[in-house]
């Protein structure tokens, strides 16, 4: 199979890049296994002219498996073996994977559970990843800054194989397209109180011999010493006492179509690191730069307070474009890279009272609501509560520069109207970032009438810095942004045209923003990340290039046509969700479909037990596995 869509030939053949440890294989380690036999086949005669090109897509809901339990992550990460045509799902509050019979996808039911205890005890699993009849998994070790593993099962028998040691938390799990290595994102995420922070990597494992397995781990220490150069270029390194080493925290990986290259995404430091996989070495570290929601076509519904959908541009508040899933897939020649930019913040110690009484070794929580953080009363009056301890030690309060934040009415030494819940008031932002500095990097003070005084006590944001993008962009092979869909997301879903539940019969502007473990909360979400892009797959079907883009908090399945990587097109919309009315989700699980979209998965026609195309998405707050039917469209 090519990977390459120029000259591509017209086919029914899905190849998802994201995730190509599928690899279209039908080879079992279990030799003479029933479930080897080839999958079936669609007839000769339904198939379409070799000389038609599929010119779009829509989703259909198939069926899906429900643990039956909501919001424990019961269902997270999906892989696909074709051979013993079984879905293998992540369940992190079993610290396990189930195993689940596809055979017929409309009703996919449970026939085992992979546990990691052999490999170590009190271990639990992150991700998994199939490919060639083997099932690598991520296993984290406990506790979580102790170095994790890497363990290998038979896809067929579900027999471990062979694990090795890798760096500290393993998050994430794939294989190279060429199925010969296996590699993992470390993420190394610190303690709660924040006060062992392990060093995030990612391992290259040797799997030509499942039973011997050897393990070759990219640090990030060649970097330590380029700590200022980084920050300088919008790599956020922003941890207490933070190396570059400690701070960078792997999440996910991309990997190019010769299987010579990866892309690491790093998710709170808004960068992609590159990996050179044959000497398993980090060859560098591409900022992603900030999304400027100032400018037209680029705004936010900025308020969960205000009533109604108001989309609009806010000049001086910006996106971290933080993306968590990013998947690859190449066009003449040149991989590109696609990224559902999520946003996340660190918030350690968050539940530890020490912590928002000052005390800076029980944690750090870099996230503050506008209003909390240039209230004219400063930061005493949330101390205790929800103030940030680290914040606090570092002044006693904040202003706006009134040259930029005027539009909403900050005035010398005031913020007024920006701190209005129907403003910017409860838009939660990064208190690291955005406030003055000198060359050193250290705070220009200010007096609470707004004049720089180094005496004074206040800070002074020319800049708010808010999660995520709310977006999904396309990036070059160096971190270059070719394309991002702006506020077209959120547009969307606040128009007629987007319609919920399998039927397509709910209005989603009467629901635009809702959380994943609400119901009837219209626009709950807008002053957080919006709709929340979480997960995204690429696959080619015939001539096009298609990307699978998962809205976590919102929920649903979003399609471009990404062909064309300076000019993606939507082309579907599905939302599984059916009860958007009841006030706890939980009381009507059985019900209510699937909420809180975590992974997606694209099994080819070839190796699908139908023999269409299909998408698998783990769904973590309804603990649900939902199939879907990939209908393609042909050009008479």
């Amino acid at each position: 199979m090519t990977n390459t869509p120029k000259g591509f030939r017209p086919a029914l053949l899905a190849v998802s890049v994201s995730a190509l440890m599928l690899g279209g294989c039908l080879s079992s380690d279990n030799d003479g296994d029933p479930s080897d036999d080839l999958v079936q086949e669609q007839p000769r005669d339904q198939l379409p002219d070799k000389a038609a090109a599929v010119s779009g897509l829509s989703l259909e809901f198939l069926g899906r498996h429900s643990v039956g339990v909501f919001d424990a992550s019961a269902a997270e990460i999906t892989a696909y073996d074709p051979a013993s045509r079984r879905g293998f799902v992540v369940n992190a509050l079993a610290g396990a994977v189930d195993v689940l019979d596809l055979s017929d996808p409309a009703n996919p039911a449970r026939i085992e559970t992979l546990t990691v205890e052999a490999v170590a005890a009190g271990a639990v699993v992150n991700s998994v990843a199939v490919a060639n009849g083997l099932v690598a998994v991520a296993v984290e070790a406990n506790p979580k800054t102790d170095n994790g593993y890497v363990a290998v099962f038979g896809a067929a028998d579900l027999q471990l194989r062979g694990s090795v040691a890798v760096g500290a938390q393993p998050d994430m799990v794939t294989f190279t397209p060429d199925g010969r290595a296996i590699l993992t994102a470390n993420e190394g995420e610190p303690s709660d109180d924040y006060q062992v922070d392990p060093e995030g990597s990612v391992s290259v494992v040797d799997v030509t011999d499942p039973t011997a397995l050897t393990v070759r781990t990219a640090g990030f220490g060649a970097f330590d010493d380029q700590l200022a150069t980084l920050r300088a270029a919008g790599v956020r390194i922003y941890g207490p006492d933070a190396s570059v080493a400690r701070d960078l925290e792997p999440e996910y990986i991309a990997v190019s179509a010769d299987s010579a290259t990866a892309w690491v995404s790093l998710q709170e430091n808004n960068a992609l690191a590159k990996v050179d996989i044959a000497s398993a070495a980090i060859t560098d570290i591409l900022p992603l730069g900030f999304k400027d929601y100032g400018v037209d076509g680029q705004g936010i519904d900025a308020s969960d307070s205000d009533g109604v959908i108001n989309i609009r541009s806010w000049p001086g508040v910006v996106g971290i474009y933080h993306p968590d899933t990013i998947a690859s897939y190449q066009v003449d020649g040149k991989t590109y890279l696609v990224s559902a930019n999520e946003g996340d913040a660190r918030a350690w110690g968050e539940d530890t009272q020490a912590y928002w009484d000052g005390d800076l070794n029980e944690g750090f929580v870099e996230e503050i609501r506008v209003k909390h953080l240039v209230h004219p009363e400063g930061f005493a009056r949330r101390v205790g509560d929800d103030m940030p301890a680290h914040l606090n030690a570092l002044a006693n309060g904040a202003l706006l520069n009134p040259e930029v934040f005027g539009y909403c009415g900050a005035t010398a030494g005031l913020a007024n109207a920006c701190r209005d819940d129907a403003q910017l008031g409860r838009l939660n932002v990064t208190w690291t970032e955005g406030y003055r500095r000198d060359s050193e990097g250290n705070p220009v003070l200010f007096n609470s009438a707004g004049v720089e005084d180094p005496a004074g006590d206040r800070l002074m944001y020319d800049t708010l810095y808010s999660y995520g993008a709310r977006s999904v962009s396309i990036w070059d092979e160096d971190g270059q942004k070719v394309w991002d869909s702006g506020d077209a997301i959120e547009q969307f879903l606040a128009s007629a045209d987007c319609m919920l539940g399998t039927d397509r019969s709910i209005p989603c502007r009467d629901y635009f923003n809702t959380g994943h473990d609400e119901g009837s909360a219209f626009d709950s979400r807008s002053d957080a990340k919006g709709p929340e892009p979480e997960a995204v797959a690429v696959a080619s079907f015939g001539e096009r290039w298609f990307a699978f883009l998962g809205l976590e908090r919102m929920g649903g399945i979003l399609v471009y046509d990404v062909t064309d990587p300076t000019a993606p097109r939507q082309v579907d919309y599905l939302n599984s969700r059916e009860d958007w009315l009841t006030e706890d989700p939980s009381t009507v699980l059985a019900t209510a479909g699937d909420l809180g979209i975590e992974s997606i998965t694209v099994i080819p026609a070839a190796d699908s037990p139908t023999g269409e195309p299909l998408l698998l998405t783990g769904n973590e707050v309804s603990g649900t596995t939902a199939v879907y039917r990939v209908k393609l469209e042909y050009q008479d």
